[in-house]
Formats: structure tokens, sequence, C-alpha cells
């Protein structure tokens, strides 16, 4: 059996250049604490940043769909998760499904409301760390489940799903592999991969 370091030490990025203390502070937790809860002050602040986000022409094509832990739309939410993700997301405060609107009012099809409805969610995300909460965004979803959940027309797409709430110690994931993922080291790729023309 090998044992894992679960204390990590820090979890602050190692970047190229300074960049602010919320970004380079800001990751993805599994472990959270099930007897925490998020106050609504903060669950407000992190939907009001999420509001405020850029948006093509301030169409704003995006929705929330916000569930406390202990309440049956947490779990609905919690039963249209991947797998592998319902294994640690019960302890989290609160979920939130992401939905894009991609289809207006009238008909027309919004080519950009995943980028808005990404800004959006980026937003949530650090406002939520600048209050001391941390974030985890799922893309092993159930779209088509959630859809149906809670009646979503196709002009509505279920994105991604948020968990959001205070971090706890990798040594309470429940198994062995999550806890090895919680600690290993941040990594992402150079800037000279991802940037033409620096």
């Amino acid at each position: 059996m090998t044992l894992i370091d679960t204390t990590a030490p820090t979890r602050t990025a190692e970047t190229s250049t300074p960049i602010l203390d919320v970004l380079a502070e800001r990751w993805s937790p599994r472990s959270f604490d099930p007897t925490a809860d998020v106050t609504e002050a903060d669950l407000t602040a992190a939907l009001e940043a999420a509001r405020w986000s850029a948006s093509a022409a301030n169409t704003q094509p995006w929705k929330f769909i916000v569930a406390r832990r202990g309440t049956p739309t947490f779990d609905l939410i919690n039963e249209n998760l991947m797998g592998f993700n319902q294994v640690w997301t019960p302890n989290a405060a609160v979920l939130i499904v992401n939905v894009a609107e991609v289809i207006d009012e009238s008909g027309k099809p919004q080519r950009w409301a995943l980028y808005d409805l990404g800004q959006a969610a980026a937003s949530l995300a650090i406002q939520a760390h600048a209050d001391g909460l941390h974030v985890h965004q799922m893309g092993g979803i159930q779209a088509e489940g959630l859809r149906t959940a809670f009646g979503l027309d196709e002009r509505w797409e279920p994105l991604t799903v948020t968990a959001l709430g205070v971090v706890a110690p990798a040594a309470d994931l429940p198994d062995e592999a999550t806890r090895a993922r919680e600690v290993a080291p941040r990594v992402r790729k150079p800037l000279a991969e991802i940037v033409v023309g620096l």
C-alpha cells in the first residue's frame, strides 16, 4: 500500500511572472467539509460576480440552477453527475448547474454563449475564492438528464456543474486514487506552447 502525503502545504501556482494572488491561489479541490455551510451573503456575492461578467452584446446568455446540500434539488443534480464525481460531491455545500442560452428567444443561435457562460463561471469561482471558499467545476455531467430534470428546452444547454464549499483535508476523501489527485503537483502548459506571437 502506498502512503500519500495528504497535507498539501501549498497549492499556489508557480507562475512565470507575478499574477493576482486570488488567481495564483485558486485551485479545484474535491475534498469539501460536509459540516460547513456557505453563507447567503457569500453565495449571493459569487452569483453577483457571475451576473456582472462580460458578455457579447450584453446578452448574458446564462442561467444558474443553485441547490444547497440536503435539499432534493441538490440530490437531483448529484444524480446527474458522472459516477467519479458522485463520490465526492455530496460533501459540497452547494451545487450549481451552469446553463448556456445557445438559442435566443427569436430562434437565432448564439455562438458565443458557451464562451460567455465560461467567463461567468470563472468570475463566480474567483469571487468565491476571494471570500475564502473553494470551487470545483465539472464537465463530467449527464447533460440530457439535467435538461429533463429541470425542464430545459433546446434553447438551454447544461454545460457544467460547479461544486462550492469549504475545503477539507485530502485525507478525508474516500479512496486513495482521489486523495492522490488532490495533492498532486499543479501543472500547466508553458506560455510558449499556448501563445502565438509572444
